[in-house]
């Protein structure tokens, strides 16, 4: 049949794979262990426990796998910081809301709203989302589903209380939803602006889900409709483009821009010493 076996006579003998052919029951062939260690190994600078799962796993592989492994551990660098932008330390409770997870133990902790005093929940863990390098707890509560940014928490610990979670829970369509919840409220009002084409992605990677293209004029110009909660939000990420765009509308984003434009000419008019 192909499968490169040999017997093993006397006591406790049978029958085993040759050499290199042992793959210490993993079963995992050349292109899933170099699959599995291109993945692993950029999250092993994050965990001191993924480090070591990376080191048993090489040697749980048959001897031919190791060096692709190790190669494609060593292969890709994730820097999930922008230029210029500081590193983001991961949040402290996050190893405790891990735990809560995968022991399906509900968790207690303080949280600070923006704006707000900490207050005491106790919640039922049912994942955990990292959006970039901002992690989410998603949680069932009194009130239903729930979500918590992790680093608004403290004095995090993990209780004896079982916690439930429905047997149809999906963490990825939850979180999907939570997506989609975000992006509406974010949408709450429309402005439509005129850009040369050059300059398009630009304000795409601006704002992102919040930037539809709607036509290109004949003048190579893009009109593009932008959105964000309200008027003076939108005015002031487009205030810095000064004559690059054109907003057509609606007034009221047209006044915010007047309104910060004026501010400006007051305040720069004459050279501040």
């Amino acid at each position: 049949a192909g499968v490169p076996v040999y017997p093993q006579p006397g006591r406790g003998g049978g029958w085993s794979l040759i050499g290199g052919a042992r793959t210490d029951l993993s079963g995992l062939s050349a292109s899933e262990a170099q699959a599995l260690f291109l993945l692993a190994g950029p999250a092993a600078s994050i965990s001191p426990e993924v480090k070591s799962a990376l080191r048993k796993l090489v040697r749980a592989l048959p001897e031919t796998f190791r060096a692709d492994a190790r190669a494609a551990a060593d292969a890709v660098v994730v820097d999930p910081s922008g230029w210029g932008e500081r590193e983001k330390e991961r949040p402290e409770p996050l190893t405790v809301l891990q735990a809560g997870v995968v022991r399906r133990r509900k968790v207690r902790f303080r949280y600070a709203k923006k704006g707000a005093e900490p207050v005491e929940r106790v919640v039922d863990p049912w994942g955990l989302v990292d959006k970039d390098d901002v992690w989410y707890l998603i949680a069932g509560t009194e009130k239903g589903q729930r979500t918590f940014r992790a680093d608004r928490m403290s004095e995090v610990t993990v209780t004896d209380l079982p916690a439930g979670r429905p047997d149809d829970f999906e963490l990825s369509r939850a979180w999907e939803q939570v997506v989609d919840q975000v992006e509406q409220h974010r949408s709450g009002l429309d402005a439509t602006v005129l850009i040369a084409e050059r300059h398009l992605p630009i304000l795409q990677d601006h704002f992102g889900r919040q930037a539809h293209v709607e036509e290109t004029l004949d003048d190579g110009r893009v009109r593009v409709t932008v959105s964000a909660p309200v008027a003076w939000m939108i005015a002031q990420q487009l205030a810095g483009w000064g004559s690059m765009i054109d907003v057509l509308g609606p007034p009221s984003v047209q006044e915010e821009l007047a309104r910060i434009g004026a501010e400006l000419v007051e305040r720069y008019a004459t050279p501040v010493r």
